[in-house]
């Protein structure tokens, strides 16, 4: 492990010499030369393969997978989760994500913030309405929710991805708040 690939802070104290395979160690040199970093959730995992590649391969259908939801609108979604559950980490990390894929900081503190003062389009802010509905009160998602989205101009398929990219962060934000998880300082600067 290189000196720029820190290990992840976490409260939680696994065997800090687990060592890893030479396939995990070209995915983190890969990570490193194309995002100058290691993030540091991919840390966190590192001490069980499986358990890393099992998240990288569904974070990695989710967010860059064929979908009609643009890449900014699957990290708006991530946002909007973790401004709900208030997780550090992810509010952090896919905050600089929608700073860099807007190319706009102002519209990346908005969604940090309150996503609803954002200048969004219409079908966006339906997406994120039914996004924060589902993260706060899932048992009350309802069939006039759907048809809102579809009304939005959203297919079902469409429906289907906004879900998996919310549940796969509401998992996310609980596990990083869990073991008290912090993003790569070098996130809180970028994009700005």
């Amino acid at each position: 492990m290189s000196k720029d690939q820190e290990k992840a802070p976490i409260a939680l104290n696994f065997d800090a010499e687990t060592p890893i395979s030479e396939k995990t160690q070209a995915y983190f040199d890969l990570c490193q030369e194309k995002l100058g970093l290691v993030p540091n959730v991919l840390q966190a995992y590192s001490f069980n393969e499986k358990k890393l590649r099992a998240f990288t391969e569904m974070y990695n259908d989710l967010m860059l997978g064929v979908s009609n939801l643009s890449k900014l609108e699957r990290e708006m979604i991530a946002v909007v989760v973790s401004s709900v559950n208030k997780c550090f980490y992810c509010l952090t990390a896919h905050g600089a994500a929608v700073r860099q894929l807007s190319g706009d900081p102002k519209l990346g503190e908005m969604m940090v913030m309150n996503y609803r003062v954002a200048p969004l389009e219409p079908k966006q802010m339906a997406m994120l309405d039914f996004t924060d509905k589902l993260t706060r009160s899932p048992d009350a998602i309802v069939e006039d929710d759907r048809q809102a989205l579809r009304d939005a101009g959203w297919s079902d398929r469409d429906i289907w991805d906004i879900a998996n990219v919310a549940g796969f962060f509401n998992m996310t934000n609980r596990v990083a708040s869990a073991t008290d998880m912090h993003p790569n300082d070098a996130y809180h600067a970028t994009f700005r």
